[in-house]
């Protein structure tokens, strides 16, 4: 299994990717999977479905905004008194923000938008690389958009510019802590068919009287596969590139949208 016996992170639980990340690493053999998000009721779905999959997987739950530096330095000082190790960590957590475009933008509203996925997100990584680069060991997979790589064409400004800027950092990150054993990906993610994209149709479906399935197939139809990706799958692409298959792999930006978007 990809992740037989690892300690794995997970910020950013939540009704789609979110919790689907802390699954698949529980079904790929994880020993302890420590949920992050600012519910408590999310989290404590996902240690329902996880040990749905995996009885013996252990939950570690703690509340947190990744915001806040206390509260990301709490989640590793509570992984490391349950698990006494972090050997992944899956950056999940983010706000998507107004559908916005550059010209008209509300650009106060971005401080949001960049506080999470930008600098909440480094908060989270920073309170962690010191005990990966104690334990010399560790991987970090930035969960990216496609939205960074292409223009799409609804207005994602803010929310790209954000993820664009981690994607850089992500780069920057892994050349210095190489020297540690410690890798840093990203991977991008385009239409993924799960909870929030399919409450997204719904709703177009009632305001707008499109039906669901011809939706998907306007979607599908720009896809080279032919289909929108779920998002188990995405988690799984997600999760390859903290497991031991991509030891080689750092510095990397992995593309798991069906093909809808190739350099």
């Amino acid at each position: 299994m990809l992740l037989n016996d690892k300690i794995v992170i997970v910020s950013g639980i939540g009704p789609g990717l979110g919790v689907k990340l802390a699954v698949e690493a529980a079904r790929e053999g994880a020993a302890g999977v420590v949920a992050a998000a600012r519910s408590a009721a999310k989290l404590d779905d996902a240690e329902a479905r996880v040990k749905a999959v995996n009885p013996a997987c252990k939950v570690l739950k703690k509340v947190t905004d990744i915001g806040d530096r206390a509260q990301c330095d709490a989640l590793v000082a509570a992984t490391l008194q349950t698990f006494g190790r972090i050997d992944a960590l899956v950056n999940s957590a983010f706000i998507h923000g107004d559908m916005d475009y550059v010209s008209t933008a509300k650009l106060d509203d971005w401080h949001a938008v960049l506080g999470t996925n930008l600098i909440g997100t480094l908060k989270l990584t920073q309170a962690v690389l010191p005990q990966m680069q104690k334990q010399k060991a560790g991987a970090i997979v930035m969960i990216n958009t496609m939205a960074a790589r292409q223009v799409p064409p609804l207005g994602e400004a803010g929310y790209a510019a954000s993820k664009a800027a981690l994607a850089n950092s992500a780069k920057y990150l892994a050349k210095e802590v190489g020297k540690d054993n410690i890798r840093v990906n990203s991977i991008h993610m385009g239409w993924m068919w799960g909870a929030p994209v399919e409450g997204y149709m719904q709703w177009i479906a009632q305001e707008h009287k499109i039906p669901v399935e011809q939706q998907k197939a306007q979607v599908a139809a720009s896809i080279p596969l032919g289909r929108i990706p779920t998002d188990d799958e995405c988690a799984r692409a997600a999760l390859f590139l903290v497991s031991d298959y991509a030891s080689a792999v750092t510095g990397a930006a992995l593309d798991a949208n069906g093909g809808a978007y190739m350099p």
